[in-house]
């Protein structure tokens, strides 16, 4: 979880927080919106770097939830709240997904929330993958 140390790392351009960079030993760690080390121990401009690479797009992706009974829903993200400090004490985030309406407007969607950061059973969509509801 997010610790004072984590250092917050915004996109020049707009100012958008993008990730963390945390100190690991002489080096440097980026770290993901989703809590998930995105480089090993690297200089803080490689950091920085990976960071900006990585930038927000991932967001608009689909990704692939897999329910309890083992069952696998395309999903897209609709809210991401990562942990924070407040007062020195930690407020729990959450990740908000809703099941995947191609695009059309009279579609029933399912809003599911998840901790911050989300679990291993929400992970991005490969190729071949339910890729389009005529799978």
């Amino acid at each position: 979880m997010i610790t004072p140390d984590w250092i917050p790392h915004r996109r020049a351009s707009d100012g958008e927080l993008v990730g963390w960079v945390r100190p690991d030993g002489d080096g440097w760690v980026a770290v993901s919106l989703f809590g998930a080390d995105v480089t090993s121990s690297v200089d803080w401009l490689e950091a920085e770097e990976a960071l900006e690479r990585q930038g927000l797009s991932w967001m608009a992706d689909v990704w692939m939830l897999r329910r309890p009974d083992g069952r696998d829903v395309r999903v897209r993200l609709v809210e991401f709240s990562p942990d924070r400090l407040e007062g020195g004490v930690v407020a729990p985030g959450r990740v908000v997904v809703k099941t995947d309406d191609f695009g059309a407007i009279d579609v029933p969607y399912e809003l599911i929330e998840l901790p911050w950061p989300p679990p291993r059973d929400l992970r991005p969509l490969t190729t071949g993958e339910g890729g389009s509801p005529w799978d």
